[in-house]
């Protein structure tokens, strides 16, 4: 059986940039080549929406990556699309270590605890699409992005969310 070294990505959209798997050749991964057609489709709407109305619909990309996958996915957004991309930072960063990390998240998502960003969005009206990509922490909505959404009014705008997970799934992240 033939194979080929390929960036790890799980069936549920999950990348582990870090390790290089092999996998039979042909094998296609479902979930890349629908987002592949998602995007491509929503840039030829876009395009065709933006020459119908002679006016530019401006795109803005939030995430939150605590490993690099959502940003990854974030990158493909903007590479598509195109628009204004940004991460979304604490004032105090979360810890580097994973258990660390869990243990904090479940305490703020127990006590309904919005961690405040470092982050500032200016003239956040002027977007039309405002993609918000993000991790499944704890089968939840992360807090930080929590406080995204409380902090900035995206009333009359067009959200599209896009989750990264390990795996187990989006929970009742959205």
């Amino acid at each position: 059986m033939n194979s080929k070294s390929v960036l790890n990505v799980t069936s549920s959209g999950s990348i582990n940039h870090g390790a290089i798997k092999h996998v039979p050749a042909g094998t296609i991964n479902t979930w890349v080549l629908v987002m592949l057609i998602f995007f491509s489709s929503l840039s030829s709407i876009a395009q065709k929406s933006s020459k119908a109305l002679q006016k530019p619909k401006k795109v803005l990309i939030v995430y939150l990556s605590r490993t690099g996958n959502t940003k990854i996915v974030a990158e493909i957004i903007q590479n598509t699309v195109g628009g204004d991309i940004v991460a979304i930072e604490l004032q105090k960063p979360y810890s580097k270590d994973y258990k660390e990390n869990v243990d904090q998240v479940s305490k703020e998502n127990e006590r309904g605890y919005l961690p405040p960003l470092k982050t500032k969005i200016q003239n956040i009206e002027k977007y039309d699409f405002v993609f918000v990509g993000f991790p499944t922490w704890g089968m939840q909505l992360p807090p930080p992005i929590k406080s995204f959404l409380k902090q900035y009014n995206l009333d009359g705008k067009t959200i599209i969310p896009f989750n990264t997970n390990a795996g187990y799934g989006i929970g009742s992240s959205f």
